[in-house]
This record gives structure tokens, sequence and C-alpha cells, in this order.
């Protein structure tokens, strides 16, 4: 993770327990506010408030000491209270420096007595010192969206791995980190692959980043989509959202792959497909949605139009090759508006990047919708259930059961004021036989 370009500016406010610190936030006098946006986001989560209504009654956390390593919203809160009423002791922190509500940070603290260490805009020793302070506390269970408190605990705090029951991972790039690990025979505890569940990657990756990466460059930008040329990088369902969302905003949009089955999809969905080096010569907003590093490089930056803005939806900021930006640029203005700067390139040419190539939907924006991260939320919360009642789970990255993410979906559909059908005794007894043909 590159360090932040900007300093933090505000003072943090922490307190000691003599132990180490209970919290680090950046001002608990913003704990009104962010208990205010935490509730009006609850209101649209009904089904993770129906679930932390029966984890009230059923306690099925208790004894579980849980480590929550993930983007410090009001959405997140909403998870992280139905954690507690299920009767875990709860640490939070930050999973990416920009995406951290410093007021709802402060209400997890000061509201809902849940320790956080969190801060808006922090620099890569504070994120570092967040992490350590949460597996300080020992976890029994954690959950992480990009798996760094994972890849830390089997570092440096490789001794504690023996006490953790599982993880639960919430994004793709994390999802890929874990299954890597484990291939190489390096993985030390179980992990449940949220992220690959139905109920997250179809609906949270697809129609949560779509809206939420356009609110992202809409908000830094004040661009106007219709008309623009938009290049996807990537066509996984975060892509797939994205691309979706842009053309129904007007955008002419193209998408560019590795993956000769994606770009396929693409084309057939569609989008124009081509390489990158040719869609920098013609894209006006490029968005890397990808996973993977150097989508972005040196060899496209030159070919870009004057003006060409550049966003990255990916969790870490390695998708745009801004190390080579801030090296090569004959002039780099910082926040020329907020969240974007400018680079003044040898050709004469300037591009913006937004958010410092971090996730735009969280650095310039507030993330997905509520009702979206409603089932991504239940998900995790169910999940940790069920490995919290597992007597020992097996050390690879497991699935989501089946019967979680269709009690998940029969929920929100209720939620929805949507009914469907039921298969009829004489319908299962067909489906389940192979007797009967033409």
């Amino acid at each position: 993770m590159a360090t932040s370009a900007r300093k933090l500016k505000a003072v943090t406010k922490s307190r000691s327990n003599g132990n180490g610190r209970d919290f680090d936030v950046h001002d608990l006098g913003l704990a009104e506010a962010g208990r205010k946006r935490i509730e009006w986001a609850d209101k649209q989560m009904p089904v993770l408030r129906r679930l932390r209504e029966r984890f009230a009654k059923e306690q099925p956390l208790k004894g579980q000491r849980m480590g929550a390593c993930l983007h410090i919203t009001c959405e997140t809160a909403n998870l992280l209270r139905t954690l507690k009423a299920g009767g875990a002791e709860v640490i939070a922190c930050a999973s990416n420096p920009l995406s951290t509500q410093d007021d709802v940070a402060a209400a997890l603290v000061d509201q809902y007595g849940i320790p956080t260490f969190a801060i808006h805009g922090e620099d890569r020793d504070t994120y570092y010192s967040h992490l350590r302070a949460v597996l300080e506390r020992r976890p029994t269970i954690t959950m992480d969206d990009g798996a760094d408190l994972v890849s830390l605990l089997h570092t440096e705090f490789a001794n504690q791995a023996d006490d953790v029951k599982a993880s639960m991972e919430e994004t793709t790039t994390g999802v890929i980190r874990l299954r890597a690990m484990a291939k190489d025979g390096a993985l030390k505890i179980p992990v449940v692959a949220v992220n690959d569940a139905q109920t997250k990657h179809l609906f949270d990756n697809r129609y949560g980043t779509g809206q939420s990466t356009l609110d992202g460059i809409i908000r830094a930008t004040g661009v106007l989509i219709a008309g623009s040329v938009v290049v996807v990088a990537g066509y996984g369902y975060c892509g797939r959202g994205i691309a979706s969302r842009a053309r129904g905003l007007g955008a002419d949009v193209v998408v560019t792959e590795v993956d000769p089955i994606r770009a396929l999809e693409a084309a057939m969905d569609g989008f124009r497909v081509m390489k990158m080096i040719d869609a920098a010569k013609v894209g006006d907003i490029f968005i890397t949605a990808t996973g993977d590093k150097h989508v972005l490089t040196s060899a496209h930056f030159t070919q870009m139009k004057d003006g060409a803005f550049l966003s990255n939806s990916g969790h870490f900021d390695i998708e745009i090759d801004v190390a080579y930006l801030n090296d090569a640029a004959k002039k780099v203005d910082r926040d020329v508006t907020r969240n974007i700067d400018a680079y003044h390139l040898s050709n004469g040419r300037i591009v913006y990047l937004l958010g410092e190539g971090r996730l735009v939907n969280l650095a310039c924006a507030e993330g997905h919708p509520a009702q979206v991260m409603d089932m991504s939320f239940a998900t995790q919360a169910m999940a940790s259930e069920w490995a919290a009642k597992s007597h020992q789970m097996a050390v690879k990255v497991h699935e989501v059961p089946l019967e979680i993410e269709q009690e998940i979906a029969a929920v929100k559909l209720a939620a929805m004021s949507i009914k469907i059908d039921t298969l009829t005794a004489e319908q299962r007894k067909y489906l389940a036989s192979w007797e009967s043909g033409t």
C-alpha cells in the first residue's frame, strides 16, 4: 500500500488504558452526527435489523472476540452493532486510509461502546498501528476487507493463528490473496469467502459498485457522463455494474479485458471491447476494476487526451501506476479541486487522478447504498455465526453455506414486498429423479 500523498492535518483523539489505546479516532465531538447517519442507514437495512433482533435474543456470538478490519462507514457500523448484540466483544479498524467516515468512527466509540481505530486520511504507519491494535486484543474471529489484517496475523502475529476460529473476507482482492495463500500452503486459519457468496457478488459488486463508483466520479468532477467515453478495465461483476451504470447515464462505454470469455460477454452485452493501449487514445474517463496491478501505466498515460480522468474502483491503490505519475510528471497540482490531483505530463497534457488512485467510491463519495450492504453484511454476520458454532473448521477457503444465502434472499424479498412461488411435492420429486424422461 502506498503512503498517502497527504499529511493528516487534524489532531486525532485517543485514550490509553495502560495496556494500549482504547480507541483512536479523529474527534469524539462528531459522535452525535455519526449516530444520526448510522440510524438513517439502519432504516434501509431490514435484513440486518431483523438479524440483530434474533442475535440479541439468542447470543450466538457470546464468548467470541471479533476483530473487524472494514471500511468504517455508517453501513459497517450497523454490522458491528449486530455482532455486539449477538454477544461478541467487537474491535474495529479501517481497511483503507480514505474510506473512514470520521463521524461514524466517533459514534462507534462514544455511542455504541465499540473500540475503533480509524481516521480518514491516516498515513501508512498509522494504518498499520491500527491493524496491530486490533490484533493485540487477540481476536477469535476476524473480518477483513482486502486481507491486510489476516496478512499481518500470518506474519507479525503468527503465534496467535491457533486462537482464530475463522476469518470472513469481504472483497474480491482479499479472496484472491487468501486463495493464493492456501495454494502455497501458507494459510494458517480457516477463511470464509463472503465475497463469493451470491448475495454478495451478484448484488454488492454489480449494483453497489456500479452505482457508487459513478457517484464518486460525479461528486469529485461534476463531469457530464452522457456523451463521455468511459473506459472500464475489467468485466467481472464490479466491471459489469460500472459499465451498465455508465451506459445508463448516456456514456459511450469501452471495456478492456484479458479474459477472452469475459471480453466476448462484454461485446455481446453491446459494449466496445479493445486493448487498453487503443482505449487510452479515445477515453475521457478511465475506471479500473480488475484487482491487479499496473492496469494503467506510462504507455497509456502518454496516449491519453488532455484532461482525461483516472479513477480506480479496486480495493488497493495499485491498478493505476501512481508512482510513475509522481516521478515522471513535470508538475503536480494537489487538490485542484477536492480529491483531484492534476499531473502535468512531459507531452504538455494534463491527466487528473481521483482520490489518489484509491477506491473512488469511498475516497470521493460514501460507498455503496445501504440497501445493498444490507445483504452483504447480513451474510457476514450469519457466516460468523456459522463459524462460531462450528467445532473445528478445516484450514482452507470455505464457501458460504447455501442455506444462509437463501435465508438472506428470502428476508430481502419479504422486505421488498415480493412474493415468489414454491415447488410442489410433485415438482420436487421430478427434479430429484432420473427415471422420468420424454
